[in-house]
């Protein structure tokens, strides 16, 4: 029995098709965000963390960073481990936009994907930040249980807004319920950090404009270049 299923729909060819676009696409997006990163977010980092090493030197307490926990020496190995990580970041979020556009049944194309890249954008990156601005080492943050939590919720219920906003056929009151979500978050207040700062305030402000810049040519990358590799038609199962 066929199940009525958008996915089941798809021939294993077209499954292929769509691994390979989302390898392809997120790979790209992701290189080049790396790319991104290290000529522009690592000397910032790097700079962040002479002046947290000067704030230990001095005494300075309240800093967020547990050095007992492992992480990659500098040089060649963090830049391959980051390499690595935003890599596999671009194809995860290739695979996910390509899912939601076969389960929800919609077009794909260049100039749709690039929409998708904009809504990707503003649900990961604009409203969270809105919160929780990118910080670089040396300045203190939340819980990081709670800053998470934000973090998600804030993402998903801004999804879901945009998505009721766009899509919805049932008019007004869904639209506005939309604008609801998207506020919701913001009105709940992300969690408040606390702590000496060690790091330059203007430091701190270039770092998070840097951040928020690369994630949007991230994401407008991504979107596009999936739509042109793996163009749909509204309502085809290809």
């Amino acid at each position: 029995m066929q199940v009525a299923f958008p996915a089941t729909r798809l021939p294993v060819k077209q499954i292929q098709q769509l691994m390979r676009s989302a390898l392809v696409a997120g790979a790209i997006s992701g290189s080049l965000l790396f790319l991104y990163q290290y000529l522009v977010i690592m000397p910032r980092i790097v700079a962040a963390e002479a002046f947290e090493a000067r704030g230990e030197a001095a005494g300075a307490e309240g800093h967020h960073h547990d050095h007992s926990d492992w992480k990659p020496g500098d040089g060649l190995e963090r830049s391959l481990f980051t390499a690595g990580g935003t890599i596999l970041t671009g194809i995860g979020f290739a695979a996910v936009l390509l899912a939601l556009v076969i389960l929800g049944d919609f077009g794909l194309d260049v100039r749709s994907g690039l929409l998708w890249g904009l809504a990707g954008f503003a649900c990961f990156t604009v409203a969270p930040a809105l919160g929780m601005p990118p910080m670089p080492p040396g300045v203190p943050v939340a819980d990081l249980p709670a800053h998470q939590l934000w973090w998600v919720l804030t993402a998903a219920l801004t999804a879901l807004g945009l998505w009721l906003i766009v899509r919805s056929r049932q008019g007004w009151i869904l639209r506005v319920g939309g604008g609801i979500l998207l506020l919701l978050p913001h009105a709940i207040g992300a969690p408040q950090t606390a702590g000496p700062q060690v790091v330059p305030a203007s430091l701190v402000r270039d770092f998070a404009v840097a951040s928020i810049v690369g994630n949007g040519a991230f994401w407008l990358v991504l979107g596009t270049v999936t739509g042109w590799l793996f163009p749909i038609k509204p309502g085809s199962d290809s």
